[in-house]
């Protein structure tokens, strides 16, 4: 038996998500898997690092699988990228341990969101908007608050498996390049939607608000998840 660390990127915005689902419906997951059953001749079950919701994209989601093929990787590669639709591509395919668990092994994930303070038609696949100007010092101000190890549970869409809504954040800053303004966030895991709401939170709250809601575990005001289209799984972190 081989096992397989996977590195994939890939446009969201026509699948339901990356996790598999019945009844046909298209996900990131489904589609790597029904190739994989295609050039391997077997069924194969793959696991993510992450797994981003409907309309979100991926530049470096990492997922494993095992398999009792001796085809070479490189040869699985290329049919792989042959065979998928042109919205999925696997940038890398290696053997790994068999202790490696694309999920389970990862010491931190990082995603990246393109904010538009104008709705420019070439960034609408790529961008969410919201109307500015917006003071980066501002949205730093807010972003500080949520660095540490907190309970993101105000930050969360509900329905998510997750036994803890404790999550360590490292990095979370906003900074602007050229017409858009970029997000990037870090931590040991996330839970469902989080980026997303982290993301309205810089623009519409407070850094007050958003230590309260943290503390408390609720929040004091309605709030949107920002436009999936914006964001991005950009890397995932591994001791190997």
């Amino acid at each position: 038996m081989m096992y397989v660390r996977m590195e994939v990127e890939y446009d969201g915005t026509s699948f339901f998500g990356w996790q598999r689902q019945p009844g046909g419906i298209v996900t990131v997951q489904g589609e790597l898997e029904r190739v994989l059953f295609r050039v391997l001749q077997e069924d194969v079950s793959i696991v993510g690092a992450g797994r981003t919701d409907r309309g979100v994209h991926a530049r470096g989601q990492v997922a494993s699988f095992a398999t009792g093929s001796g085809m070479p990787l490189d040869r699985l590669r290329h049919a792989m990228n042959c065979l998928l639709p042109e919205e999925v591509y696997v940038r890398s395919l290696r053997e790994v341990p068999m202790e490696f668990h694309a999920r389970f092994s990862a010491l931190w994930r990082q995603y990246r969101y393109t904010l538009a303070e104008e709705p420019f038609p070439l960034l609408r696949r790529f961008a969410g908007v919201h109307r500015g100007p917006h003071e980066l010092a501002a949205l730093n101000a807010v972003a500080d608050v949520m660095v540490g190890e907190h309970d993101f549970a105000a930050f969360s869409r509900s329905g998510s498996d997750t036994k803890t809504t404790m999550c360590a954040v490292t990095h979370a800053v906003w900074r602007r390049s050229g017409e858009v303004l970029m997000f990037d966030i870090r931590a040991d895991r996330f839970l469902r939607s989080m980026v997303r709401y982290l993301v309205s939170a810089s623009i519409t709250m407070q850094p007050g608000e958003v230590f309260d809601a943290l503390q408390t575990g609720r929040l004091g005001c309605q709030l949107k998840p920002a436009d999936p289209a914006g964001l991005v799984l950009w890397e995932v972190g591994y001791e190997v």
